[in-house]
């Protein structure tokens, strides 16, 4: 037995009107044609589907137990016709970000508000974390977009390299906020913030110092700007971080200023390789990476 839809809006039609004739103008066709699907409905389930009474056609007891499924099935069709054509207009549809933690809680909140603000059926899930858990999120396709470190490849990745601008973030009042920029000779002996050691962004800076021949004397070691910016602001230090972090927090009353060389905080975007990207995924990275536009090092 083969039921089609069309079947089960006979049915609901003809139990709604009572005769052929107004669940023909209802469903848009001929009467004959109502008439057809009713009795082939009937003789593949094999049983009447109405009774006349009265000169009204009433479902039978089998058929009001059909009913209740057929709406079900029929509510289930429009709904998913309705999610079809949000997802073609870009309204409906789920979009997995996972990101570094930093990310999470600075600018990308206001890049996620940007874009749902036209997608109000969108829902997202994001997730911040550790690099070496973002990069096996995507792999396994749990993630659609991954925001992470500077990141080398891997065959079950596709990877776009970001490089951030940095700047030098000092306290209120501090003696350097009287430069126009700020070099690695000027923080000799200055207390510095940043993030751990084995992060490619320390070892980067690490090499800068170096070669300028000023050892970095370390103040905190944090793990994402934010906490750095904080610090600072509170009068606690210096520190070098990413430029779309330090201006996050400006009106902390950080003194932020440009950082020569001109180093960049390293990062990547991430995405499954072995799978087809969504156009929900492609819309936001064109959202984001016109966000952080400024802020890239061209």
């Amino acid at each position: 037995m083969t039921t089609s839809l069309r079947q089960l809006e006979a049915l609901k039609a003809v139990a709604s009107m009572g005769n052929y004739t107004r669940a023909a103008e209802a469903l848009n066709i001929s009467q004959p044609a109502v008439s057809r699907l009713i009795n082939s409905f009937s003789e593949s389930i094999g049983f009447e589907l109405f009774q006349r009474t009265d000169g009204k056609l009433v479902p039978t007891q089998e058929t009001r137990y059909l009913l209740e499924e057929a709406t079900r099935l029929l509510d289930g069709v429009a709904n998913f016709e309705v999610l079809a054509k949000d997802m073609h207009l870009r309204k409906s549809g789920h979009l997995g970000i996972a990101c570094l933690p930093g990310f999470a809680t600075t600018k990308l909140p206001g890049i996620l508000a940007k874009f749902l603000k036209t997608r109000p059926g969108v829902i997202l899930s994001v997730e911040p974390d550790r690099p070496e858990y973002i990069l096996e999120w995507i792999i396994n396709k749990q993630y659609d977009v991954g925001i992470t470190e500077a990141f080398q490849g891997h065959p079950a990745v596709v990877h776009k390299n970001l490089n951030m601008r940095t700047v030098c973030i000092l306290p209120p009042g501090h003696r350097l906020s009287a430069l126009s920029e700020i070099r690695p000779e000027d923080l000799d002996n200055e207390g510095l913030i940043h993030p751990k050691s084995d992060t490619t962004f320390t070892r980067d800076l690490t090499t800068e110092f170096t070669a300028r021949g000023v050892q970095i004397k370390s103040l905190a070691v944090i793990r994402q700007f934010g906490s750095a910016c904080l610090m600072v602001a509170a009068g606690a230090g210096v520190s070098i971080v990413s430029e779309i972090d330090a201006y996050e927090y400006e009106h902390k009353g950080l003194i932020i200023r440009p950082f020569a060389p001109n180093m960049a905080h390293r990062l990547a975007v991430l995405y499954p390789s072995h799978s087809p990207r969504s156009i929900l995924a492609m819309e936001f990275m064109e959202t984001f990476l016109e966000s952080i536009a400024p802020h890239l090092i061209d």
